[in-house]
């Protein structure tokens, strides 16, 4: 039970920000910028993300599984990036997508259900 408070936890402050970087946030009063989408939500055997602004090849995407273990890891990206779930387990998963110099300019969370 204590294993699964502290994964909560770890989850609750990854996701929230508490322990990975922020956003680009575009001004002071609007909202961090969304490179990206994704689908479906939850995902079974793929799942599809698009870059809806600001593309650039020189981005690289990674996927970290729920104990934070890096799943996946993109050198550079294309407009539409389709990953097969084949090897993933159940779960809930975090993406980056990070700019040339390594900062996070998005992320988020989706889940792998099978």
């Amino acid at each position: 039970m204590k294993k699964i408070f502290y994964i909560f936890i770890f989850t609750v402050l990854f996701v929230s920000g508490g322990l990975a970087q922020n956003k680009i946030v575009a001004g002071a009063s609007d909202p961090a910028v969304k490179y990206m989408r994704f689908y479906p939500n939850p995902a079974v055997s793929v799942i599809n993300f698009e870059f809806q602004k600001g593309y650039d090849k020189f981005f690289s995407f990674q996927v970290f599984n729920f104990i934070g273990k890096k799943v996946l890891d993109l050198k550079s990206v294309t407009p539409k990036i389709n990953i097969p779930l084949t090897d993933f387990y159940r779960g809930v998963y975090i993406y980056q997508l990070r700019d040339r110099s390594g900062r996070i300019v998005d992320s988020g969370k989706f889940q792998v259900v099978k």
